[in-house]
């Protein structure tokens, strides 16, 4: 049986933990769905759990609730006691570390294998899952993260939808994508002006052996100038990117929402050593 907890209202009043919108925070409350997004994730009973963002601990209380062991990372200092009592009622299974999510070490706070499950404040949630997709192992392994709903959009986005990006590229050439299921705006305090969506991002065992910096910068190159064929948005990485662009059986007048992911890995793998000048 779960702990005899306050509600997180109370949480919230007791310690003037009012959301702030410089910090990207907007809470969920309703423990209803706190319990779906960790259903979402599969099994976690037993498993290390890395939560950003945690604030008054809503989503905390259901990871602990499902039997995880939960590391936080908390940027807002005055979450820290409410997140302090909530360990309480779970001796040994919450440990909150004050900092920059952005900035951390993952593999200095969790071992390989944990699982991330976060309501990702809003202002550093592609930040995040950039930084995660192009380390050179990603840390986790499987990530149930809850994003603007427009954000996520464009992690699923195909070929040919004008909000395929950069970021679904990265995405989608390092992890299997689905979308778990919306949320409305009203769910949240405060309410947002957008939806949220909640994605299950599980990494390939095997994906396309390529430097993700490479990756990177060819899609920075390419969807940074969108409107532009790759004969001209390649440029910055690639002297000539006619014929390059030929030998990989890639037109050069296509633009950027024209390739797979397969065909930017393509141009990815050749960078390192046909990159005429650096990016």
């Amino acid at each position: 049986m779960p702990p005899d907890l306050p509600p997180i209202r109370d949480v919230i009043r007791r310690h003037g933990l009012d959301a702030r919108r410089s910090l990207g925070q907007h809470f969920l409350l309703d423990l209803n769905l706190t319990r779906r997004i960790v259903r979402a994730a599969g099994d976690i009973e037993g498993k290390t759990v890395y939560e950003v963002g945690p604030g008054p601990g809503g989503l905390t209380r259901a990871l602990l609730e499902a039997g995880a062991v939960v590391v936080a990372v908390e940027t807002d200092a005055r979450c820290l006691d409410a997140l302090a009592e909530l360990g309480a009622h779970y001796p040994g299974r919450l440990k909150v570390v004050e900092a920059d999510a952005v900035a951390c070490d993952e593999a200095s706070l969790v071992a390989p294998g944990s699982l991330v499950i976060a309501n990702l404040p809003y202002n550093i949630s592609t930040v995040l899952l950039a930084k995660w997709l192009t380390i050179s192992l990603v840390p986790f392994a499987d990530m149930t993260l809850m994003f603007q709903k427009e954000v996520a959009n464009r992690i699923l986005a195909e070929p040919g939808n004008k909000t395929y990006g950069r970021l679904s590229v990265l995405a989608q050439w390092r992890c299997a994508v689905e979308r778990a299921f919306d949320l409305p705006a009203q769910a949240f305090v405060p309410p947002p002006k957008v939806e949220s969506t909640v994605l299950r991002l599980t990494p390939r065992a095997n994906p396309i052996s390529i430097d993700p910096a490479a990756l990177e910068r060819v899609t920075a190159a390419a969807f940074g100038q969108r409107r532009k064929m790759l004969r001209s948005s390649l440029k910055s990485l690639i002297e000539n990117p006619v014929p390059f662009l030929e030998d990989l059986g890639i037109a050069p007048t296509d633009r950027a929402e024209d390739l797979t992911v397969a065909q930017f890995c393509a141009i990815a793998a050749r960078i390192p050593t046909e990159m005429a000048t650096s990016g």
